[in-house]
């Protein structure tokens, strides 16, 4: 019983975050803690590449697919974000992020670089990295009000962050 209980609230506080589910099915992620993780952590961002074009031909190949743009902003200094890029690495995650998305990293540095991409979707100021920009096939931001919703991933489950990623694939 306090089983079922402790799942229906952690259901009930996702719904609260991050609103109803209404994408495809998370994939079922193979650990339960981000204790779990392969270290060392990766560092996927790059602050010499040239964001603008990756951006571009991320969302080419997105819309040439049929998939949606993820555009991953952050830095290599931040823990949240190299926790999110370790999940998203973790097979049964990168299965189903490849399978829906076209996943572009760009660097933000300390938010104070590349600021015009999350500009060009809406996104005046950042709230927190990582900030996940969620493009559809016609350049429209489908996570607005929720991009900096992982900017806390160290207090997420993996399971958690899987299912965030989903919520948007429908």
């Amino acid at each position: 019983m306090r089983i079922l209980r402790a799942a229906l609230i952690a259901g009930l506080l996702t719904c609260l975050a991050f609103g109803p589910a209404v994408g495809s099915p998370a994939p079922k992620v193979s650990i339960a803690s981000l204790a779990q993780l392969p270290t060392p952590l990766p560092l996927p961002y790059d602050a010499a590449a040239d964001a603008k074009a990756d951006v571009a031909a991320a969302f080419a190949k997105a819309r040439a697919g049929h998939k949606l743009l993820l555009i991953d902003l952050g830095g290599n200094w931040c823990a949240d974000c190299r926790i999110l890029a370790a999940i998203m690495r973790l097979p049964e995650v990168a299965a189903f992020v490849n399978a829906h998305y076209v996943v572009v990293v760009v660097d933000v540095g300390h938010e104070d670089r590349n600021l015009d991409i999350p500009a060009r979707y809406g996104v005046k100021r950042l709230e927190g990295v990582p900030s996940l920009l969620v493009v559809d096939d016609r350049g429209r931001l489908k996570d607005a009000g929720h991009v900096a919703a992982l900017a806390d991933a160290r207090h997420m489950t993996p399971q958690g962050l899987a299912d965030w990623l989903a919520r948007w694939t429908d």
